[in-house]
């Protein structure tokens, strides 16, 4: 399918990655799908899952304090006490292990990932702390090679779950709890571990409360997949060394643009267009980044979208690739596969460093029709040559452009990206909020394990043959 785009797609890039100061979006590929028409009607719609959202009458509406984390729910106190507590750690610990999973690790996760520089390790670390993951999965070999680290490096604990029993993490702190405490002595352990954690109830703040670790409180009306901009995230981001006050300030001025109707706001446009590409056929959609730092953004992105809209016989499936990686690997499936796919591309204007290509006197390569141009102009004509061959292919694209990967700008995107799930879910017609099918696996799992009161549904799951 030719759509005679390119001109469209060149003009994103002109005036040296433009001048732009928060996130944009650009859909030109996508009308050639869906039409003026049913653009139109998807905004409209967009705009009135909007007006639910900001109204708090829809469905999950007891979960909706993440709107207001940025300007309200994370005071100045709050951030102060999450950067005295960096700043204490960072004279005293050379490792802190965050334990959580789904929205209690990733969202810091892909924070760090992106700002870190991947080869710190080998250039001896940084003046912070390390901050690695437990809790998120549940494999032996993973936490005993993690207990073998834990043995020669001075640690604390960073344990996040609002109710102290969810299996991954809670196995996880049950296991570094005793070791923390055999390593340094139980009565010397109370400032290592911090807990964040329910405000009255749960096990963890039981716990948290009789053995005297500082805690910090998830609110109740912000589930784990929304908790990024709350301690949950920003705590082990402080920890690492970054600017959470920042953070913070993306995030709130990404709030002004994305709870607003206007024709400019990029959540709203987001959404639109995402449900008019899946109900003209559309069903899978390829988070798609070039560079390799927002890999651990597209995997709380894929939790964000899938466990909100996957429900009810509905959903946007939410994959990811990291181009131009990818490309060798998924690329041809991409190009000629099953017609069902769309790319949502996140485009980072500006990157910090600079490397130009050289001239080689024996051209071996036949590459010196690249000398002197950066390794980024590279890249990103990578970038618009795959949006073309994608589009020509059957594949139409959304394009999200931030200006750099920084704290500033990671705040703006993820609340941008929570915006556009919660108006996109309302779209669906699903509870943005709930996630009732995580808990079918637990139930087999525990009654195969021999939890008291499952006995009844063990045998039956014995008796199947899977």
């Amino acid at each position: 399918m030719n759509t005679n785009i390119p001109p469209i797609l060149l003009n994103s890039y002109q005036n040296n990655y433009s001048s732009m100061k928060i996130i944009d979006i650009e859909y030109p590929s996508s009308l050639s799908y869906i039409g003026e028409e049913m653009e139109k009607d998807a905004l409209l719609r967009a705009a009135s899952a909007l007006d639910t959202l900001l109204r708090g009458d829809g469905r999950g509406n007891e979960f909706l304090g993440w709107l207001d984390l940025p300007v309200s729910s994370i005071t100045k106190e709050s951030l102060n006490q999450i950067n005295k507590i960096a700043s204490e750690w960072k004279e005293r610990l050379e490792l802190v292990v965050v334990i959580g999973i789904g929205g209690s690790y990733l969202g810091s996760k892909a924070t760090l990932e992106a700002l870190s520089n991947p080869f710190n390790l080998y250039f001896g670390g940084t003046p912070y702390p390390s901050v690695v993951f437990a809790g998120h999965n549940m494999s032996e070999d993973y936490i005993a090679e993690l207990l073998d680290l834990l043995d020669k490096k001075e640690y604390g604990v960073v344990v996040i779950s609002k109710s102290g029993t969810t299996t991954e993490p809670a196995v996880a702190f049950r296991i570094i709890k005793r070791h923390i405490e055999e390593k340094y002595g139980k009565e010397r352990c109370a400032d290592r571990i911090i807990a964040i954690t329910d405000s009255k109830k749960g096990a963890l703040r039981e716990l948290s409360d009789k053995q005297g670790y500082r805690t910090f409180i998830i609110p109740d009306d912000v589930g784990g997949r929304f908790s990024v901009l709350t301690p949950v995230g920003l705590l082990p981001v402080a920890i690492a060394g970054y600017n959470v006050d920042s953070f913070i300030e993306g995030a709130s001025a990404m709030r002004e643009k994305v709870l607003s109707k206007s024709v400019d706001n990029p959540a709203l446009k987001y959404a639109a267009i995402r449900n008019a590409l899946y109900e003209s056929g559309k069903k899978t959609e390829l988070i798609v980044n070039y560079n390799p730092k927002l890999q651990y953004i597209a995997e709380w992105w894929k939790q964000l979208f899938g466990e909100s809209e996957g429900k009810e016989g509905r959903g946007i499936f939410p994959a990811s690739v990291n181009f131009t990686t990818d490309l060798h690997s998924m690329g041809q499936y991409i190009q000629e596969g099953e017609r069902t796919i769309f790319e949502t591309v996140i485009s980072v204007n500006n990157c910090k460093r600079e490397i130009r290509i050289d001239h080689d006197p024996n051209n071996l390569d036949g590459l010196n029709f690249l000398t002197g141009k950066r390794v980024e102009e590279c890249n990103r004509m990578a970038e618009i040559g795959t949006r073309i061959a994608h589009v020509d292919g059957g594949v139409p694209n959304i394009r999200i452009s931030i200006e750099n990967i920084d704290e500033y700008n990671l705040g703006a995107l993820f609340y941008f990206f929570e915006t556009a799930c919660g108006i996109s879910a309302y779209m669906l017609g699903v509870n943005p909020f709930d996630q009732p099918g995580v808990e079918d696996y637990k139930v087999n799992m525990f009654a195969l394990l021999g939890k008291p009161g499952y006995e009844e549904k063990a045998n039956e799951l014995r008796s199947r043959n899977i």
